[in-house]
This record gives structure tokens, C-alpha cells and sequence, in this order.
């Protein structure tokens, strides 16, 4: 089809509807072919290829359900306040506050508020990363000759740099992110070993307790040794839900943890929002 003219490229671009690519958003989410059983009316269906990412904005009470389908995906999450981006993840608060270097099912991800973002409350994989962050674009460039995102290389940072500007946030709004199935583990002697992947179809799933806004880059891991750029899709599902309350095992699972959902049930009700 001949898209010299406008009406041909007009003409072709409308042969698209309806085609599907391995990688790309579903829309409406609803006609999602393999919905989670457990899943309420999803509001987020989408595979993100490798070296790419994704964003959105997701209502408090929000369930997010990230899976790595083959093995050699790297989910790099941050998230912030929708309406309040200068409150945003952070990451040392989240470790040091929980007493707790790994990520896993319980763990809360806290902003520098001593907020609750959003609560971990599954995990089929086990390795993850709180320590590293994202790839950089000089670091990505020496190992594999470029970062940039329009390449074959890009580096999760700027990937990320991307996603913010579509959410009105700059390079400066990028706090260290976490990193979801690619792990490391700390040796007696501090270094870092990279643990790598549990395999294909290991998820997470988060619980959002505010209005968040999500930013994923799907690359590989820093520490990642391989001297090829491996990364293989990456799932995001996300279905209407009910956030973490008095009464759930989770809210006084550790007295940190109490204090951080206390906080946020402090400012919720201050805003009439519960």
C-alpha cells in the first residue's frame, strides 16, 4: 500500500485496526484475552517488549500485577503521589525503616513522607533488587556501545526520563528505583552477587494506598554480567481493588509498618478522601 500521498498513509495507517504485536497496551483493558481469575475489571493490560517502558496512573485501591513471561525481564519501578509528585518512592527509607535489604511479599514501599506508595502482597519470584537502581547511559554505552533510548541498548534511566515527561516530572524528579526479578544478595564482605531470575512466569503483585503514578523501564539489570543486552517481555496487569485497612494482617505486620499506613490513613482523611 503506497504511502506516498496523505490519503495513502491515511489508507494504511487504518489497515492497522485490529492487528495485534507481541508487545503493546490492550485497549480497552477489558479485552484482555487471559484476565487472573482472582482479577477484579482490569484497568491496565499491557506487555512491555524489552529495552522498552511504560507508565500510568492508577487509583488508590488499585491491585498491579507485574510477571516476567520468559525469564529475562527487569522490572525498574518508581512511583509518586499523582497529584503530589514531590512525594515519590524512596528507596533507602524502604529499606532502612523495614529493617530489610530484600524485597518480598510484605514489604511496604514507602515514600519520604514515611507514607505507604503501595504494598507488595504476593511474590512467585523472590529476586529482586533494592540496592542497584537502573542502568546509566555512559555505563550502558561502554558495555554495549550505546544507551540511548532510540537504540538497541537503552538505558533504564533514560527510559525513564522519557516516562516522566509524559507525567509533567524532569530528569532532576528521578529518585533511585527498585528492580523486580533479577536479584543480587549482599556477601560478609559487601560485594554484591548477582542472583539473576527464578525463570519464566514469576509476577508480583503491588497494592497501591494512594493515587500513584507508575513508571517502568523493562531493561536489563546493571549488575547483569552477560555480555549481550538480555530482555524479554514483561507483563502489566492491573485490576480494580481494596487498599490495605485496619484489621488486614498486613497493616500490623510490624510496628514500622503500622506507623506508615497511620501516616497515610492521617493525610487520606485530612483530604476527605476516606
Amino acid at each position: 500500500m503506497a504511502t506516498s500521498t496523505t490519503y495513502g498513509a491515511r489508507d494504511h495507517a487504518r489497515a492497522q485496526e485490529g492487528a495485534h504485536a507481541e508487545a503493546m497496551p490492550v485497549v480497552p483493558a477489558a479485552d484482555w484475552p487471559r484476565p487472573p481469575r482472582e482479577a477484579g475489571p482490569l484497568v491496565w493490560a499491557e506487555t512491555v517488549a524489552g529495552g522498552n517502558y511504560t507508565h500510568r496512573v492508577l487509583a488508590r485501591g488499585t491491585e498491579l500485577r507485574l510477571t516476567d513471561l520468559r525469564g529475562d525481564a527487569c522490572a525498574h519501578l518508581l512511583l509518586y503521589a499523582a497529584d503530589r509528585p514531590w512525594e515519590r518512592l524512596n528507596v533507602a527509607d524502604t529499606v532502612k525503616v523495614q529493617w530489610n535489604a530484600y524485597l518480598g511479599e510484605g514489604v511496604l514501599l514507602l515514600s519520604d513522607q514515611g507514607r505507604v506508595l503501595a504494598s507488595l502482597v504476593a511474590d512467585t519470584s523472590g529476586r529482586h533488587d533494592a540496592l542497584c537502581g537502573t542502568s546509566a547511559l555512559v555505563r550502558n554505552t561502554e558495555r554495549y556501545g550505546d544507551g540511548t533510548p532510540q537504540s538497541g541498548s537503552p538505558a533504564g534511566r533514560e527510559l525513564f526520563k522519557l516516562a516522566a515527561a509524559k507525567n509533567g516530572l524532569a530528569p532532576r524528579d528521578l529518585p533511585p528505583s527498585l528492580s523486580f526479578f533479577q536479584g543480587v544478595e549482599v556477601r560478609e564482605d559487601g560485594a554484591l552477587d548477582f542472583t539473576g531470575s527464578t525463570g519464566p512466569g514469576g509476577s508480583v503483585t503491588l497494592r497501591t494506598e494512594q493515587d500513584v503514578t507508575v513508571l517502568l523501564a523493562n531493561v536489563p539489570h546493571p549488575a547483569d554480567p552477560r555480555p549481550d543486552y538480555v530482555s524479554t517481555p514483561l507483563e502489566v496487569l492491573a485490576w480494580r481493588a481494596t487498599a490495605t485497612g485496619p484489621g488486614d494482617p498486613l497493616w500490623d505486620a510490624t510496628p514500622e509498618g503500622r506507623r506508615a499506613f497511620l501516616n497515610t490513613a492521617e493525610l487520606l482523611a485530612a483530604r476527605g478522601l476516606v
